[in-house]
């Protein structure tokens, strides 16, 4: 049997920290080894680093238990332990930003949950079933930090996989505008109900910076690799509000959208059914095996009941009908701290190794 990678978490004792080493718990390729955090976590147990704060179903995985945290700041002695790690990380942009290329410049991948790297021409935002093809640019991105093996790849905001796999498979038929609304859980801003009780009962109509970061990334994740960077779609033109609802986790989203080669109902079901890319081709360990799923039914698919559809890693549409404005409108749902958040960045870091840019040191 191959011997697993050596993991590290940076950012580990957050709630995305958190859902890394809940999902990497027996992962058949990966074994978690280091855990590092703020200098307030530093030197105790992970076990005593989040006490009082876990939030995670189930309880802290044996395996990692008792691994005593380390700072995060001191990035040769993190590296040191690990092949990889993922970056889930509570800092100001710029800091976030030398702080991943300090790790890579030790030779190490990188991983990351966070939003800092996701316009560097050189670092491919991925999802893995839609632009595997934006890894290309890794290469360049050595060159630049003076390395053989280190990198950074990032995944996209979790809002948009609600919806951009399901316009994904549509593009054959040319989008030309869209409009999307999202509805989106309180887990994304890291809360529950316990830390957040003012979102009982209550919505609030602004998440800052997600409407933006909403309406170009898509175009990011549709851009081309040109030279040495990731050059951005030109279209379609895409308009969004965002919206933080009382939900524990799940981001659902309602879209309208307009084609250049309008397509009928049953050819868009047909690309959504028959979706694959290339997870599902690799039959990598977190991949769903149906990555988007269409519900017939009238008032599905519902947060609470389809969120966690193939281990919350799919994403699933439904209500799908002709508009009188736009051509189609359609409901989207994702898992936000699966599919969004580390379950994503899992299955980016499986594809990373099964294409060769991550190996054991």
């Amino acid at each position: 049997m191959t011997a697993k990678l050596k993991v590290g978490i940076v950012g580990g004792t957050g709630m995305v920290g958190q859902r890394f080493v809940q999902l990497l718990d027996q992962h058949p390729w990966f074994q978690v080894t280091a855990i590092a955090a703020s200098s307030g976590s530093a030197g105790k147990t992970y076990e005593e680093s989040v006490q009082g704060r876990w939030k995670m179903s189930g309880a802290i995985p044996e395996e990692v238990r008792h691994i005593i945290v380390q700072d995060a700041s001191k990035v040769e002695e993190v590296a040191a332990d690990v092949d990889f790690i993922f970056c889930a990380v509570d800092m100001k942009k710029e800091e976030i930003k030398a702080l991943e290329e300090a790790y890579a410049k030790t030779g190490t991948p990188v991983i990351s949950n966070n939003s800092a790297h996701r316009w560097t021409p050189d670092v491919p935002m991925i999802i893995p079933e839609i632009n595997p093809s934006h890894m290309g640019v890794i290469e360049a991105q050595r060159k630049r930090l003076g390395t053989a093996t280190g990198f950074i790849a990032v995944k996209p905001n979790c809002s948009i996989q609600s919806y951009v796999p399901a316009l994904h498979a549509l593009l054959d038929f040319k989008p030309t505008k869209v409009v999307a609304s999202t509805y989106q859980a309180i887990s994304g801003a890291g809360k529950n109900f316990t830390d957040w009780p003012e979102m009982l009962d209550n919505i609030i109509p602004f998440i800052g910076g997600e409407e933006e970061k909403s309406e170009q990334e898509p175009l990011r994740i549709w851009g081309s690799v040109v030279g040495d960077e990731i050059v951005k779609a030109s279209a379609p033109l895409i308009t969004t509000q965002c919206i933080r609802v009382p939900v524990t986790d799940g981001h659902l989203a309602t879209v309208f959208v307009s084609f250049e080669n309008k397509p009928s109902k049953a050819e868009i079901l047909d690309r959504w059914y028959n979706f694959k890319g290339r997870p599902q081709e690799l039959g990598l360990p977190s991949a769903p095996k149906q990555f988007i799923t269409y519900f017939e039914e009238e008032n599905r698919p519902q947060t609470r009941l389809d969120r966690e559809i193939e281990r919350g890693m799919g994403v699933s549409a439904g209500r799908l009908r002709e508009d009188s404005l736009y051509d189609f409108k359609f409901v989207g749902l994702s898992h936000n701290t699966l599919r969004g958040a580390a379950g994503g960045a899992v299955l980016i870091a499986e594809l990373l190794k099964a294409e060769g840019y991550i190996q054991a040191k």
